[in-house]
């Protein structure tokens, strides 16, 4: 395939083929007033912006003079919106087609993103948390972001099955309880206090703070996540409390 010189592309070279629009999005999760939620962002309307109002999940295109690789891409998307970097960002899948945008044959590279409860940094000015209902949210996105957040839903769900990822969800301290509800959040069912307790403490996922909770009832341990703590995955998912 013949390759011409030119002031763009790889070592400074164009190439006589054209190529897709080429963006990352990010799916990036929360747990506030007791919910799962999402983050999106309202779209411009520029000139020749589509969708313009539309809410979407952060992402746009790679620069290929910053980001090394989508991963990279995918973080600073992230840090540009919310101005926090994720404990926990996975590869969520690609989508490709002539008509997800109208300018032109696009593919989009997905990541999923998990922040803590109670990040300080400020979102950017046109990002807002939506809570989830039923797998999705209320306003109508734009793209196929729907098709890409409801495969994040059920990716993260079908996770938080037989691992620990709702520990990346978590504020810097927290007890038992605490991380069991968001685990319930999540699956939107219960689980068995003494059971999710023994699998806790087992999985050298977290460790105990030199402080207790004080409150109305007995006093509660706080813990926190260890340090540089890979995802642990349980040899058996989490049943529901017989009844």
């Amino acid at each position: 395939m013949a390759e011409q010189p030119g002031r763009n592309g790889t070592n400074g070279r164009t190439f006589d083929f054209p190529r897709p629009l080429t963006t990352v999005d990010v799916v990036v999760f929360a747990v506030r007033e007791d919910a799962l939620a999402v983050l999106l962002v309202q779209r411009g309307a520029g000139e020749g912006e589509p969708f313009p109002h539309a809410w979407a999940l952060p992402g746009g295109f790679v620069d290929i003079d910053r980001d090394r690789d989508l991963e990279a891409c995918a973080r600073r998307k992230l840090k540009d919106k919310t101005g926090v970097a994720s404990p926990y960002l996975e590869q969520l899948g690609s989508w490709g087609s002539a008509a997800r945008d109208p300018r032109g044959w696009s593919a989009t590279h997905a990541y999923f993103a998990l922040l803590p409860a109670l990040a300080a940094a400020p979102l950017a000015a046109d990002a807002q948390w939506f809570p989830l209902v039923s797998g999705g949210v209320k306003p109508k996105l734009a793209f196929d972001h729907a098709e890409i957040l409801d495969a994040a839903v059920k990716r993260l769900r079908n996770k938080v099955e037989y691992t620990s990822l709702p520990a990346y969800l978590m504020p810097a301290e927290f007890t038992l309880p605490d991380l069991q509800k968001v685990y319930e959040i999540i699956l939107d069912r219960p689980l068995e206090k003494s059971a999710f307790r023994t699998r806790m403490l087992s999985a050298d996922l977290i460790e105990p703070v030199a402080r207790m909770r004080r409150g109305p009832n007995r006093p509660a341990q706080l813990y926190r996540l260890k340090k540089a703590r890979a995802p642990v995955f349980f040899a058996r998912t989490f049943n529901p409390p017989e009844g």
